[in-house]
């Protein structure tokens, strides 16, 4: 149902700035539609704005504020501040709706919108057809009368209310006194509030990626460029690292040695951190297809046990709230804590990290590394016309490789959501054999899409 949709994705609505569909018209159309469908009852409806710091958020915004007041939405504009933030002022002020103005880890000349309901949590994609379905429709009728149109303005303590929120996830009585932090912000939404908030905290921080210009935000930076952040973190003799992407609702860690620590190390470390607390709410978490066998074993020796989804942090959310988990999250570093958050969210997630540091006294590259991960390899196929995953010979390629994997290993065969792409991903305990079977799946792919 998504990928037939006209302006919705996997997550939000996505593109390049200034051309379909994030262009003005789309906003405005998005902002009027939003603001009908989450129009209910009779008391003053209101819309929470936030966004990162691409050049284009500028446009975008003013032309969602405007579709908005048309609508009968006041407008609460908040700046600059990282998707989680968004979601939890969402909840926090009584908002109706949220909206977030990011394309996440991509360069700036992309930018998206996404939605919040009231609880915090992203649109389902039910919500989202509805919303869409009011996008392409008359609503000159259902637009608000000149008395009932919107009021917008700004929320000057926003950056300081999520602030306080991060810091109250900590366990009572924790600080941070004596570490030195070396944190990357993408040059994006978090730039201001996550240093400062470790820094309230006690830690000695250095700052990097924090001085966004319009055009820089993940330009050789944050976490799908994490190099300058291992490097400083080395320079500077800092515990440990932390990579924030655009709208800092995911990180990576680097250790006192250089060295990366992924999102499934990291969910590992917290899923054993809160068992051992008795703060795990299931003995389970949620994960996604992509996550490495390593991180299933290592709970499994816990006494734990990993629920998997389709890849977006979005199903991870949904799994979450059907299993009443309260810890979940991707390889690439989403991480959702939902007592604390309603989505993945770096800062928090780091928090967590550096509160076992803190318990522990041992170096980050001792505890941050709690299993052996699997080799695993990932490669593209692109192709054009219909999907050549659904071709027989395929589909015979794909049941004979996973025969010969057997229980010690693993094929995914997934479509991109953005692009006509198809991803192969392996893993298993012999790395031969982990690249001998994508290869066998990449040519049986290009062999049977050459054919069709």
């Amino acid at each position: 149902m998504i990928k037939t949709r006209q302006f919705f994705g996997t997550d939000g609505i996505r593109g390049k700035a200034n051309a379909f569909p994030m262009t003005v018209e789309i906003a405005q159309k998005l902002g009027q539609a939003a603001g009908l469908h989450f129009r209910r009852g009779n008391h003053r409806h209101r819309v929470v704005v936030g966004k990162d710091t691409r050049l284009s958020g500028y446009m975008i915004e003013c032309a969602l504020v405007a579709g908005f007041l048309s609508a009968g939405m006041d407008v609460t504009l908040v700046g600059p501040l990282p998707t989680p933030a968004i979601a939890m002022l969402t909840r926090s002020l009584r908002a109706d709706l949220g909206v977030m103005i990011s394309a996440s880890h991509n360069p700036f000349s992309d930018n998206g919108i996404k939605l919040f309901g009231p609880d915090g949590f992203k649109l389902s994609d039910q919500e989202e057809t509805a919303v869409e379905a009011l996008m392409t429709a008359d609503l000159s009728e259902q637009l608000a009368s000149p008395s009932e149109i919107g009021r917008a303005s700004r929320l000057n303590d926003a950056a300081g209310r999520y602030i306080e929120h991060a810091k109250a996830s900590l366990p009572k009585g924790c600080r941070l006194d004596g570490l030195k932090i070396v944190i990357d912000c993408a040059h994006g939404a978090a730039y201001r509030v996550a240093p400062a908030a470790i820094w309230e905290l006690g830690a000695d921080v250095i700052r990097i990626g924090c001085d966004p210009n319009g055009v820089n935000i993940n330009e050789q930076c944050g976490s799908t460029h994490p190099e300058k952040l291992c490097e400083a973190v080395v320079e500077h003799g800092a515990d440990l690292g932390i990579a924030l992407d655009g709208d800092a609702d995911r990180m990576l860690l680097a250790d006192e040695t250089g060295h990366l620590i992924d999102g499934d190390q990291i969910l590992g470390l917290i899923a054993r951190s809160w068992a051992k607390a008795g703060r795990l709410a299931t003995p389970s978490i949620v994960a996604t297809v992509m996550s490495n066998m390593g991180l299933e074993r290592f709970l499994a020796d816990q006494g734990l046990t990993l629920e998997r989804t389709a890849v977006g942090d979005r199903y991870v959310v949904e799994r979450m709230r059907e299993n009443h988990a309260n810890v979940g999250g991707e390889q690439s570093g989403h991480v959702v804590l939902s007592d604390f958050a309603t989505t993945g969210d770096g800062l928090l997630a780091a928090l967590q990290v550096l509160a076992v540091l803190i318990e522990d006294g041992r170096p980050a590259s001792e505890i941050c590394r709690v299993f052996s991960p699997y080799p695993q390899l990932l490669k593209n196929i692109r192709f054009s016309g219909s999907s050549p995953l659904r071709l027989p010979d395929v589909q015979a390629a794909r049941k004979e490789i996973e025969k010969r994997l057997g229980t010690t290993g693993r094929l995914v065969l997934r479509e991109s959501g953005t692009e006509p792409l198809v991803r192969v991903m392996v893993e298993a305990e012999d790395a031969e054999e982990v690249e001998r079977a994508v290869n066998d799946m990449c040519d049986a792919i290009n062999a049977a899409h050459a054919v069709a």
